[in-house]
C-alpha cells in the first residue's frame, strides 16, 4: 500500500475541492508514492508528533490542521513550523492535512459535535456556494442511452435524494469535416445532418475530471461538443457548521453543564443568557464568529463555537446565546473519528491515534 492509497480514502470522505480558498490542505510534505508503514492521526502536527510517528513506525501523519499555512521562504529551523517540517523530511515522513475539507463534509467536524451532543434533525448551517455544476453534451440518438448510463455510473445526475436525473432534448446536429477529419458518421468534406439528443445533467464539482474522462471515452464522435457551467443551487450536504435539535428542551444552565461533560471542557465563555431553556443548537468547530448571522437565521437558541472576540459577543443582540468552548475543545474528537474511519478502510496497516495533547491554551 502507498501513501496515495490512504489519501484516496481521505478524499473520498472529504474532497479537497470543498476546502476553503484560504486553506492549505492535501499532501504538504512527502512522496505520495512512498510505501506505507503506518498512519499517525493528530489534530496538529508539531515536532512532538513527528517524534511520536517515528516511535510508532508511521511514515504518514494525517493532521486536521495544516502545519504549513502560509508560504515558507526558507527552511532553516527558526520556528516551530520549519523545525517540524525539517524533522519530517529528515525522517521520510509524509504530512497530510484535511482541515476545512472535513469542516465542509457532511460527515465531518460539525457532525461529530452534533453526534457528541445527541442532536437530531441535523442540517448544514452554511451551505457552500458553487458546488453544483451542469454538463451539457450532444450525442447521436442511437448512442444516447449508453452515454447517459456511463455518465450516471461516473456520479452525474445525483440531486438530493434522487439519482439518474437528466434532461434530454432531441434535435438535428450538423457538421462537415475537413480533409484531416475522421467522422464517425458521414463523410469528410460533406455536410452531414444527424439526429441527436442534447443531454444535460448536474454533478458535484469534485468529480468533473472523472466525468469528462467518461464523456470522452464513451462518446462516439471524434470531436465532442460539450459545456460545463456552475449553478447557483446549493448542495445541502456540503457546507460548514450544522444545526440540530436536542431530543428534549433543557434549561440553559443544564445544557451548559451537559456541554461541559460531553465536550470535556472546564469552562464556557458565553453571551448573556436570554433564554431559560434551549433546544435548537447550532455548532461550528473552530473559529466561528462568521456564523453568528446564519445561526440567527436558522432560529438557533445557542451557537457553540470558538475564538469569539470581545465585540463578537455584542452580536448576540439578545436573540441568541453565543457559547465559546475553545478551539481545541471543539475539534478534539476529530482525530478519533479519522482513526475509526481509516481503520475500517485499512485493515493491514496500523492506524495510530496520537496521544499527544497539542492544545497550546492552558487553564489554571
Amino acid at each position: 500500500m502507498k501513501v496515495q492509497d490512504v489519501i484516496n480514502h481521505l478524499e473520498a470522505l472529504a474532497p479537497l475541492d470543498y476546502a476553503e480558498d484560504f486553506d492549505n490542505v492535501g499532501l504538504l510534505v512527502g512522496d505520495k508514492n512512498e510505501n506505507l508503514t503506518g498512519v499517525l492521526v493528530t489534530l496538529d502536527t508539531l515536532e512532538a508528533i513527528v517524534d511520536e510517528a517515528i516511535e510508532n513506525n508511521c511514515n504518514l501523519i494525517v493532521s486536521f490542521h495544516p502545519i504549513i499555512f502560509k508560504g515558507l521562504k526558507s527552511l532553516t529551523g527558526k520556528n516551530y513550523v520549519e523545525r517540524t517540517v525539517l524533522k519530517a523530511i529528515k525522517n521520510n515522513i509524509a504530512i497530510y492535512a484535511i482541515h476545512t475539507a472535513l469542516d465542509n463534509a457532511l460527515k465531518g467536524v460539525n457532525d461529530i459535535i452534533c453526534n457528541t451532543l445527541g442532536l437530531e434533525n441535523k442540517s448544514i448551517l452554511i451551505p457552500q456556494k458553487g458546488t453544483i455544476k451542469k454538463l451539457t453534451t450532444y450525442v447521436p440518438i442511437a448512442n444516447a442511452n449508453t452515454l447517459r448510463t456511463q455518465l450516471f455510473k461516473a456520479g452525474a445526475g445525483n440531486i438530493g435524494n434522487y439519482d439518474h436525473c437528466s434532461f434530454n432534448t432531441e434535435g438535428t446536429g450538423t457538421y462537415r469535416g475537413n480533409a484531416s477529419s475522421n467522422p464517425t458518421l458521414g463523410k469528410k468534406g460533406e455536410l452531414h445532418e444527424e439526429g441527436e439528443v442534447q443531454i444535460s445533467m448536474t454533478f458535484n464539482k469534485h468529480i468533473e475530471s472523472k466525468l469528462l474522462s467518461t464523456l470522452f471515452e464513451h462518446h462516439p464522435y471524434e470531436e465532442v461538443a460539450f459545456e460545463v457551467s456552475t449553478l447557483d443551487n446549493y448542495d445541502q450536504n456540503i457546507g460548514i457548521g450544522m444545526v440540530g435539535d436536542l431530543k428534549k428542551m433543557q434549561s440553559t444552565e443544564a445544557f451548559f453543564e451537559f456541554v461541559k461533560e460531553k465536550m470535556n471542557v472546564s469552562c464556557i465563555r458565553h453571551s448573556k443568557i436570554i433564554k431559560k431553556s434551549v433546544q435548537k443548537i447550532a455548532v461550528l468547530g473552530g473559529s466561528g464568529s462568521f456564523a453568528i448571522s446564519a445561526a440567527k437565521r436558522a432560529g438557533a437558541d445557542v451557537l457553540i463555537t470558538a475564538d469569539l472576540k470581545y465585540h463578537d459577543f455584542f452580536s448576540a443582540e439578545n436573540t441568541i446565546i453565543l457559547a465559546d468552548i475553545g478551539h481545541y475543545e471543539s475539534e478534539q474528537f476529530t482525530k478519533n473519528f479519522l482513526v475509526d474511519y481509516l481503520s475500517k478502510k485499512i485493515t493491514n496497516f496500523a492506524v495510530v491515534l496520537s496521544t499527544t495533547n497539542t492544545n497550546p491554551v492552558k487553564y489554571l
